[in-house]
């Protein structure tokens, strides 16, 4: 077995080289005007993933290029992709959404975010879905169905009223009706995942009407990962 253990020299030698990788890759990557955004995106996480193996392997003792390869694997594999599919997806929530107070977003790790406001979701303490988040689900429904590598999680949140033991089954049931919506209109079930976190990440202060009915919401996102799996 080899025990040898790496000077703190070529520890500063590898963070300096994978340093100016980064930059100069995703430089290179930026300047090149032909590359869709998700191309660059990919490069950019696969360049880095590599940078990252290469220190993984130079600070234990193992071969730098092994650990570029299979950081750079990583890199390519984890994320999303935000694709002409993702595109059109925001665009059409946008139109359905508009004038309802839904946000519709694209956020930092490429997924679509939906957040559902209290006055359009649910009433206070019920999980039954309001008239007018079901044709916004409706349209959305559609879009998954022509995306099929596309994968959905749904999270609901209370406001601070009510205790947690209140607070949390509410959260979940809220979630799950969302996805009972979708899951009867044709999206398939395994594609959906749901989550509660009752009133534990508030957006607003809860000691104002207005911060609790923000805080009463349910968050939709779509993602399409960087594998194409589903």
């Amino acid at each position: 077995m080899n025990t040898t253990t790496p000077s703190p020299a070529r520890g500063r030698f590898a963070q300096r080289a994978v340093a100016l990788a980064i930059v100069s890759v995703t430089a290179l990557l930026g300047a090149c005007a032909d590359m869709t955004d998700t191309q660059r995106r990919t490069g950019t996480g696969a360049a880095i993933g590599a940078a990252t193996g290469a220190v993984i392997g130079s600070t234990t003792g193992g071969k730098a290029g092994t650990g570029a390869l299979i950081g750079g694997a990583l890199g390519a594999i984890a994320g999303n992709v935000w694709s002409r599919h993702m595109d059109a997806q925001q665009r059409a929530m946008e139109q359905a959404t508009q004038g309802t107070g839904v946000e519709v977003t694209r956020t930092n790790d490429n997924q679509l975010k939906l957040n559902v406001p209290a006055d359009v979701s649910f009433d206070v303490g019920r999980a039954d879905i309001k008239p007018e988040l079901r044709s916004v689900l409706e349209q959305f429904a559609r879009g998954l169905k022509a995306q099929p590598n596309t994968l959905v999680n749904i999270v609901g949140h209370t406001d601070s009223t009510g205790s947690d033991s209140v607070n949390e089954p509410l959260s979940r049931e809220r979630a799950q009706s969302v996805k009972a919506f979708l899951v009867d209109r044709g999206v398939g079930s395994a594609r959906v995942d749901t989550q509660g976190r009752g009133a534990r990440e508030p957006i607003a202060d809860n000691g104002s009407a207005d911060g609790r009915s923000r805080n009463r919401r349910v968050e939709i996102f779509l993602r399409e990962p960087v594998s194409g799996g589903g």
